[in-house]
């Protein structure tokens, strides 16, 4: 270990991965941060394998892909580990914010961690959207006109931003090109993030379920923690080599095996199933410029958090109202990725509405007054407590 603390390069690595304190009582659920890491990994890697035999092109793009599932050595399994680890990607990082909420991981002195966090989330949204037009199926194009054509909102410039993304009057081969440049170079933008939001993290250390500040009762990251990690990261392989080998195509959607077609659109346009929810706020709201508002302001939102819940307690384990807050909230957010997946009709449209109110009013009102309330009852106990004294 003395070769770890004499190089300066090492010693870094040493104080994350070696020597790092970490609370003695976290749970597995302080495990995705580690398994978005190795999704990451993942993705850059094959992501690096897809584009050395993909083409830009509106008249190759889709044939190519079909060519790499073929042609190329093992390419149909690099295809499949790419489109599932998507996924997975999501499901993991929509586990560690509801994490990250339970157990108030967002109050101070983590502000600035939970702000990186926010960031890192929609720019994968964003990554995941460009990567999802790059295989020119109908879902593809009709998806990537649909969301580009959300900007022509903006009042004044919205159309001129539309054709400058589009790259001419409707999505095109100029457009294909910018997406798939984007999709290429944002990820390692993402891992400088990742690389920032470890170091807001190592500043502070981990929160803990009781939520107790201080230095006390932790123990070293190795090998206490790089072991339990392993743990998760092994099973996570596991359920990944199932699904890529077995049921390839069960996290998809089957329209995107249709050539894109820009003279038939499809009965239903939908994205990916991890951005169902804020598609559906999106739909929710009549007015067009309203609606996208909505749609970005539900991610922008998180970065109030730390303004807005007023409660003196840090972990919801010892709050049982806002513990029941946050599973209506979790329910309240599956309801709006299955009415995501719907059409925008009676009643869905109406379920969507209510949910979408409910999503907001969460931030808004829910989380700061359910706070008022806990710190007037425990100044009521403390002071009735005083007078028997």
């Amino acid at each position: 270990m003395r070769l770890l603390k004499n190089n300066v390069i090492l010693r870094l690595v040493n104080s994350f991965l070696v020597d790092s304190p970490e609370p003695a009582n976290i749970s597995y659920l302080w495990n995705f941060g580690s398994l978005l890491g190795v999704c990451l990994i993942l993705q850059i890697l094959t992501g690096c394998f897809l584009a050395m035999h993909y083409t830009p092109h509106v008249d190759l793009a889709f044939n190519f892909f079909l060519m790499i599932m073929r042609d190329v050595n093992n390419g149909w399994m690099i295809r499949y580990i790419h489109a599932n680890v998507a996924s997975f990607f999501f499901i993991f990082v929509y586990s560690h914010v509801a994490r990250g909420l339970y157990y108030s991981s967002y109050k101070n002195p983590r502000v600035l961690l939970w702000s990186i966090g926010v960031i890192i989330l929609i720019l994968m949204m964003a990554i995941a959207f460009l990567g999802y037009v790059l295989p020119y199926g109908q879902m593809s194009l009709w998806g990537a006109t649909v969301i580009t054509n959300l900007l022509s909102a903006i009042p004044v410039f919205g159309q001129d931003i539309v054709e400058l993304i589009w790259g001419g009057f409707s999505v095109s081969n100029a457009t294909l090109n910018r997406f798939f440049s984007l999709h290429y170079i944002l990820p390692f933008v993402l891992a400088a993030l990742v690389v920032a939001h470890l170091i807001a993290l190592h500043i502070h250390g981990s929160n803990n379920p009781n939520g107790v500040q201080g230095g006390g009762d932790r123990y070293s990251f190795y090998p206490y923690f790089i072991f339990k990690d392993l743990v998760t990261i092994f099973a996570f392989f596991l359920v990944l080599s199932i699904f890529v080998f077995y049921y390839p195509n069960a996290l998809g959607h089957s329209d995107n095996y249709i050539p894109a077609n820009p003279m038939v659109t499809p009965a239903s346009i939908v994205p990916e199933w991890y951005l169902l929810p804020f598609y559906a706020i999106l739909r929710s709201i009549p007015n067009k410029l309203l609606g996208v508002v909505a749609m970005f302001g539900s991610l922008l939102i998180l970065l109030i958090l730390p303004l807005t819940d007023l409660s003196r307690t840090r972990s919801n384990q010892f709050r049982p109202a806002m513990k029941l807050a946050f599973w209506f909230f979790v329910v309240d957010f599956i309801i709006l990725m299955w009415i995501g997946s719907q059409h925008p009709d009676s009643p869905y449209l109406e379920i969507g509405q209510f949910s979408t109110a409910f999503y907001f009013a969460w931030f808004l009102l829910i989380v700061p007054f359910v706070g008022i309330g806990e710190n007037t009852l425990f100044d009521v106990a403390l002071k009735t407590k005083n007078i028997k004294n």
